[in-house]
């Protein structure tokens, strides 16, 4: 498999480094928005990071739709 992947063309590696890096960015932008954020409750804030951490892509997009707007800006 690695043999595989050392003849690979560079433009190649690159496009798919690309495609796996691309349905992680939603579930760690999730986890960084919710973990500075003040919700309701100290129990929604431990769901959605949960959710954003042990469902990967699915729970990311799930947050960005139904949990951001929930999250508050803290008080400084």
């Amino acid at each position: 498999m690695y043999e595989a992947l050392a003849n690979l063309p560079a433009w190649k590696l690159g496009l798919l480094a690309l495609a796996a890096l691309v349905p992680i960015l939603p579930n760690l932008w999730s986890i960084q928005h919710a973990y500075w954020r003040e919700f309701p409750s100290l129990n929604e804030k431990m769901i959605w990071l949960v959710v954003a951490v042990f469902v990967p892509v699915f729970g990311g997009l799930a947050y960005m739709f139904f949990g951001r707007k929930r999250g508050k800006k803290p008080n400084a």
